[in-house]
């Protein structure tokens, strides 16, 4: 169903507030201007072409992807430059040779001597960038390590083109505070622009030093020596970075849309047709001050109803409830069975990733839909 304004949207659904979604757009790319760094942000969150668009259009620079369905999509839309973000396996190189045989200007990661020697062997001069572990948070070469210069090395004297080097400083999703995050983010630089000397140092190219989350790259101080920063859930904002310090819950662009569907009136719950399958498993709040259940609630318009949370969740069945526990039965006067409440999820990229599209609230009051994808 097509609907054209809010009040006709089957639920649940995924909206987009567009206003937020273009401030936090320009929000990002305003800073990534003012420290001197192209911004190539990472379309995983999202999954729209038409969010990737407007990011384009604001001044970004290639993007970044995490499976190469995302990179088939958004080439066949237009985009050509793409970082694939996560280490190739042998059985994609054909897949990515396919895609670069038809003019997208697709670059690989690797972080390990089996990887690189896979590329190389493969035969295709391939574009290559060398994943760095700056936080201990997942993958990458330490910066320090041999293994880094051993697999540049093999790369460019095997014929692949050494790109340079990457992180991504997943490790800022555990800060608290302003300067845990700036601490993080120069560790994030510093130990990326290290890694990129060192192999200068030893006779092999590094031409690009990128790096990027949502936290280090709204918290960076300087980005002296990198030429690129990626970062993706920034362009929704979600409760988890809400958390983790770098955005206040209006700026949230995404929330999901849900009937109340019943009362249980002893426990003061109200019921809602949005369970996990809408919202998603993603419990990341969990670990934080404040904890969210399976999201924070609002009222239809999107105002955000302090301290009321969706406490638990079935597949189908969403359980709003004071966060604190206590139960209310003013809750089912205030939302009687057939009224809407919107929910802010914990994860953007999981919550989104639930639905086949979003309902854009335009700015006009308006309802617009944007098409997402999903798959490997």
């Amino acid at each position: 169903m097509q609907a054209h304004d809010l009040a006709d949207l089957p639920t649940p659904a995924a909206l987009i507030d567009e206003a937020r979604l273009q401030h936090n757009i320009e929000r990002m790319q305003q800073r990534m201007a003012a420290l001197g760094v192209r911004l190539r942000p990472h379309v995983k969150t999202a999954k729209c072409v038409a969010v990737a668009q407007r990011q384009q259009a604001a001044g970004a620079a290639g993007i970044t992807v995490s499976t190469l369905k995302e990179a088939e999509v958004f080439f066949d839309a237009g985009f050509h430059d793409i970082l694939y973000a996560v280490c190739i396996t042998p059985n994609k190189l054909a897949a990515a040779q396919a895609l670069r045989d038809r003019g997208c200007a697709l670059t690989l990661l690797v972080d390990s001597q089996v990887a690189a020697q896979a590329v190389v062997d493969f035969g295709q001069a391939l574009p290559v960038m060398i994943e760095i572990d700056s936080d201990g948070h997942r993958a990458g070469v330490l910066p320090d390590a041999d293994l880094l210069i051993a697999i540049g090395r093999t790369l460019h004297d095997g014929g692949a083109v050494l790109q340079g080097v990457m992180t991504h400083a997943g490790a800022s999703y555990d800060c608290r505070t302003p300067a845990a995050l700036q601490a993080m983010a120069e560790q994030e630089r510093s130990r990326c622009v290290r890694a990129a000397e060192r192999l200068r140092a030893a006779g092999l190219p590094c031409p690009e030093v990128s790096v990027g989350s949502t936290p280090t790259a709204l918290s960076a101080q300087s980005l002296a020596g990198v030429t690129e920063v990626r970062a993706g859930v920034y362009v929704l904002q979600d409760l988890v970075m809400h958390g983790v310090g770098v955005c206040s819950p209006a700026e949230i662009a995404l929330s999901v849309l849900g009937t109340v569907i019943g009362h249980q009136l002893e426990k003061g719950w109200v019921l809602v047709d949005a369970g996990w399958m809408a919202m998603s498993r993603d419990r990341g709040t969990q670990a934080q001050a404040v904890d969210f259940g399976y999201g924070a609630v609002c009222d239809e318009g999107g105002a955000l109803i302090e301290g009321l949370v969706m406490a638990s969740a079935n597949q189908e069945h969403g359980i709003v409830a004071w966060r604190d526990g206590h139960a209310d039965d003013g809750l089912a006067q205030r939302f009687p069975i057939g009224s809407r409440l919107r929910v802010l999820p914990n994860h953007a990229c999981a919550t989104a990733a639930q639905f086949p599209a979003y309902a854009v609230l335009m700015a006009d009051g308006g309802v617009e839909h944007w098409p997402r994808f999903s798959g490997w």
